[in-house]
């Protein structure tokens, strides 16, 4: 079969489209025939070695993937061949940048009908992430006030869509460039983070601050001040602390997005119902897959982008 992997950590010239033996499923497992993977920062960071999650090499990318069960191991009663699957992959094991995958029957539920199965690859770890940000660790409930401070990302537009139809009222950071798609994911507020100060936008302290941007530490400390006493602030911003406030007793907490398989079936119905929107911005083959860790490692990439084997 063809697959995508690196034999050694680097840039992404140590990429390398290769031909490897189709893998065997052992028991609790299945064999997953790839409809396609998904592109995530973090398998930029796995490639590159500066991402602390241990893998062993070589090491094919792609934790996010969508496809067909092709042949099952023992101890598996709930999936059958020919079932269209989407999983979030242990991020230490091979991933879907390949024409199949072996992947734990836990971290697999039925795909959405409602899209392609291609597209169905979008959304797994991204939408978890959104969810386990607000609900998990920042405990945000109906008629609570939440910022997105980056919400024009792609965990960014789950993120305000998830905490609309949690009854949130939701102020969001974007650029001129994604604002329209941040109030279409239902924000009540959008400020342009290029032209505006937030703290002058924010007339009232929120319950939850959400940071997915990339900011410096000493900017992302001063936006504590915008959170209630008692809130929180969460970020996905993992190379860096999120802050907290103990003398008001603002939470801080950093999500590190984690396997939740009834929570994933949960927002593929989400999917289905018309409640939530899986966006997907471009479509490239394994082929291209190389080229585009060197696209974003040049910060050239906007929107999800899903590789179809």
């Amino acid at each position: 079969m063809k697959a995508v992997r690196f034999h050694k950590v680097g840039g992404p010239e140590v990429l390398r489209i290769e031909d490897v033996e189709r893998p065997e499923p052992g028991a609790g497992q299945v064999r997953v025939r790839v409809a396609a993977s998904a592109y995530n920062a973090a398998d930029g960071g796995m490639r590159g070695g500066f991402l602390p999650i241990p893998v062993v090499l070589p090491h094919v990318p792609g934790y996010d993937v969508s496809g067909t069960v092709d042949a099952i191991g023992a101890g598996v009663p709930d999936l059958a061949v020919g079932d269209a699957v989407v999983g979030f992959l242990p991020m230490e094991r091979d991933g879907g940048a390949a024409e199949y995958v072996v992947a734990p029957a836990g971290a697999l539920v039925a795909a959405p009908t409602s899209l392609p199965l291609t597209d169905a690859a979008a959304l797994p770890s991204v939408a978890l992430t959104a969810w386990q940000a607000l609900v998990d660790d920042g405990h945000l409930t109906a008629g609570q006030r939440l910022l997105v401070n980056g919400a024009g990302g792609v965990v960014g537009k789950y993120a305000v869509q998830l905490a609309k139809r949690l009854g949130v009222h939701v102020v969001a950071t974007a650029s001129p460039r994604s604002a329209g798609a941040v109030r279409a994911a239902g924000a009540d507020q959008v400020v342009d983070h290029t032209t505006t100060d937030l703290h002058a936008a924010v007339d009232e302290q929120v319950d939850v601050l959400l940071n997915l941007a990339p900011i410096e530490p000493e900017v992302f400390a001063r936006l504590v001040s915008l959170v209630r006493d008692g809130g929180a602030v969460v970020s996905t911003t993992a190379f860096m602390a999120t802050p907290g406030d103990d003398d008001r007793g603002v939470r801080a907490a950093t999500v590190f997005v984690r396997p939740d398989r009834q929570r994933l079936a949960e927002l593929v119905s989400l999917v289905d119902a018309g409640e939530l929107h899986v966006e997907v911005a471009r479509r490239i083959t394994l082929d291209e897959l190389p080229a585009l860790h060197a696209e974003a490692e040049a910060g050239r990439i906007a929107g999800k982008v899903v590789v179809t084997v």
